[in-house]
């Protein structure tokens, strides 16, 4: 089968361009601006996973692992959960665990909340990259029905 009649029709494919970056520029958003407005780290983070989901159904898996490996996700998964135990950790050298370290600034503001955006930040790389990683085994392990063949 050639490359370009993997995945879904030429109409998706174009949608797909067009809206993808949106899709990913929006999670990125909801993650930078989670604590002044509904949203975080978790929410974030699956709108972002979402959008590398999004290629893999409307190119086919192989387009998506050429984008984001199962590696670089398992890295990405990995990176967020030290970012969060060592703010956690380095909180201890203040006083206790989870102690805020960093100054506040004014409310309502992007810089405002001290370590929260950075938890936020950990929170969406861990969970963006183990929702696509569950989709990737998902999609690796999908079980056919007798009769219906690749």
């Amino acid at each position: 089968m050639k490359e370009q009649d993997r995945g879904m029709t030429l109409i998706v494919k174009t949608i797909t361009r067009l809206t993808v970056g949106l899709i990913l520029l929006f999670g990125i958003y909801i993650v930078s601006h989670g604590h002044i407005s509904p949203g975080g780290g978790f929410a974030g983070g699956v709108i972002v996973a979402l959008s590398f989901i999004h290629i893999m159904l409307a190119f086919g898996k192989e387009v998506a692992f050429k984008t984001v490996s199962q590696k670089v996700a398992s890295v990405f998964e990995s990176l967020g959960a030290l970012i969060f135990v060592t703010l956690a950790i380095v909180g201890i050298g203040y006083g206790y665990f989870f102690l805020n370290f960093l100054a506040k600034g004014e409310p309502f503001k992007l810089f405002s909340s001290g370590l929260i955006p950075l938890y936020n930040m950990a929170i969406s790389f861990k969970v963006g990259a183990g929702l696509f990683i569950m989709f990737i085994i998902l999609v690796m392990f999908r079980v056919t029905k007798k009769g219906e063949g690749e």
